[in-house]
């Protein structure tokens, strides 16, 4: 009897001779997530990935109904990454995360009209913070514009434009960390020594910013006041394992969208003198934020610094058709949204209605069996998608953990994902 004839073939082609071969995961770096379906434990670190050339931006995009596990992964994922040393930064807009940041070492920072708490969402580096002072001006400059062309609902003209970056200018002249408060002194009653670099006098200067000066008002002597008008307040922990910036008391304004915009804002400024850490920032309930062309384009400006800052942005939405709703069909607006989805190249996808899968799929270019797929995924299990590779992975949670992700749903009449 002849003896059976042998076989050669790469590890790649096995994978197909013989099923039962599992796929080979992303490696063992960064914390467990739960297990691969298809084969064993899953773990993720987007940093490692970055450096190792599997990715090219650290960003994740997490996406999914209410009730199918995002709120439980997202708070898992946060507490696993503080025991390899990193840090977090969360704008929660439901006020959910507090026993996460309790348990990092901290209380959440609540933020309301009037309150205790304030931040300076322009609370610009000094010389000895970073060494990019010119750059991070400038950004101060794009968040005041946003602020205010959110506000006014249409963006700024050159003219009021240019009355902003001069009254940032003249302000950080004044005091080494101006607030919006300066801002709007500056706007009123310009430099008429900067308004001669633009060939008109100070009344000149001041005429082209006054509308603006009254919209920013709102947040400083107005009813928005309280929150983003003066200096941070003394003695807040903005190094903790987990700050958390609690919105709750604002979640139902229409003017959600600047609060958000001013929290993130407010840590981005922090993060710029505070490098070599690798922290996550999570914006969750992100449509406040990408629903507003001029915000969502200064989120889209974050998102480009974050290889720069070591920083992985971590947004979260209940559904992608919320981008298609930004605007009409092929809007900037639109556009801008769905180019933030090419900012985050791993995407997160929980349970979805079958509507909703459909969207998804054509929005991040899944296959007709992953399309499938998520539109019948029990709480807990998600597709990842890791730059161009699949995973099916199944969230664990462990004893320690539940209490983190029980939430204050109850106390806040929030229904939460």
């Amino acid at each position: 009897m002849k003896p059976p004839r042998s076989h050669r073939a790469t590890t790649a082609h096995l994978q197909a001779v013989y099923p039962f071969v599992s796929e080979g995961g992303l490696g063992e770096a960064g914390p467990l997530i739960g297990r691969d379906l298809l084969g064993g434990p899953f773990c993720f670190d987007p940093w490692e990935l970055y450096r190792t050339g599997v990715l090219t931006n650290p960003n994740v995009l997490v996406v999914g109904q209410i009730g199918r596990g995002k709120s439980t992964f997202i708070k898992t994922f946060v507490w696993r990454q503080i025991a390899f040393g990193r840090k977090a930064w969360i704008v929660d807009p439901k006020g959910e995360y507090g026993p996460l940041a309790r348990a990092g070492g901290s209380g959440p920072l609540r933020l309301a009209p009037g309150g205790q708490v304030r931040l300076n969402p322009l609370d610009l580096p000094g010389p000895d913070d970073a060494p990019d002072v010119d750059g991070t001006a400038r950004r101060g400059a794009d968040l005041v514009c946003s602020i205010v062309a959110s506000s006014l609902g249409r963006p700024l003209g050159p003219a009021e434009r240019t009355a902003v970056e001069l009254a940032l200018e003249a302000a950080t002249k004044r005091v080494q960390r101006p607030t919006l408060s300066e801002v709007v002194a500056a706007l009123l009653d310009p430099d008429a020594d900067l308004a001669a670099t633009v060939r008109t006098d100070a009344a000149g200067l001041a005429s082209d910013g006054r509308t603006v000066a009254l919209e920013l008002r709102r947040l400083v002597d107005g009813d928005l006041a309280g929150m983003f008008d003066g200096p941070t307040s003394p003695g807040l922990d903005l190094g903790s394992a987990v700050v958390a910036l609690d919105l709750s008391a604002v979640f139902a304004s229409p003017a959600l969208p600047l609060f958000m915009t001013c929290a993130t804002a407010s840590l981005q400024a922090v993060l710029a003198g505070r490098r070599g850490v690798k922290r996550l920032v999570v914006v969750d309930e992100a449509w406040a934020i990408l629903r507003d062309l001029a915000t969502a384009r200064w989120l889209q400006a974050t998102f480009k610094l974050s290889r720069a800052l070591g920083v992985a942005n971590l947004v979260v939405v209940h559904r992608l058709s919320d981008l298609q709703a930004v605007g009409a069909e092929g809007s900037a607006e639109q556009r801008l949204a769905e180019g933030l989805l090419a900012d985050s190249e791993t995407r997160v996808i929980f349970g979805l209605a079958p509507s909703e899968a459909e969207v998804t799929g054509r929005l991040l270019g899944l296959t007709a069996t992953e399309k499938d797929l998520v539109a019948q995924l029990p709480r807990g299990v998600a597709l990842w998608k890791v730059g161009d590779r699949s995973f099916l992975v199944e969230h664990a949670v462990g004893s320690v953990e539940s209490a983190l992700v029980d939430t204050d749903a109850a106390m806040l009449d929030v229904e939460l994902g």
